[in-house]
């Protein structure tokens, strides 16, 4: 959906709520590594992307095979939300990322060690299907692979 398209969509109290419920549904799904429960909440054509990377994984296979390696790369993984924001486009948030980097992650070799990094993620809201349209995910890949 264009830039123009997703600013004119009106502000529903009752869609911003259907939409803030879908996000707390896909947050205790990550948190649980619960991957059926994550697709659950994706639209069929959702595309993951690494913002800058050229990485994109598409579709519901792709969203297994994005959160089939991150779970392996960072098995402790802890998220702790930092900000928020949820509006007819989806949900922005802002979170910090604790976990040891054991297996390859986005082409990056794995070093063992733990890493805390800040991730700005995007989840655009298809309200076609009243699902997430995948995530945009903003990763500092140099404190990353350091």
């Amino acid at each position: 959906m264009s830039i123009q398209r997703r600013l004119a969509l009106p502000f529903d109290p009752g869609e911003q709520r259907a939409i803030k419920r879908l996000w707390v549904r896909h947050s205790i799904a990550e948190e649980r590594r619960d991957i059926a429960g994550l697709i659950a909440t994706l639209a069929p054509g959702c595309v993951y992307e690494l913002v800058g990377t050229g990485l994109r994984w598409e579709g519901h296979e792709g969203a297994r095979a994005f959160y089939t390696e991150l779970f392996a790369a960072f098995p402790d993984n802890s998220f702790a939300l930092t900000d928020i924001v949820i509006g007819p486009q989806g949900v922005f948030e802002a979170v910090v990322l604790e976990a040891t980097h054991a297996r390859p992650f986005a082409g990056l070799a794995p070093t063992g060690r733990r890493v805390r990094l800040e991730l700005a993620i995007l989840f655009p809201w298809d309200p076609g299907s009243r699902r997430f349209a995948g995530e945009q995910i903003f990763i500092d890949r140099v404190a990353l692979a350091s």
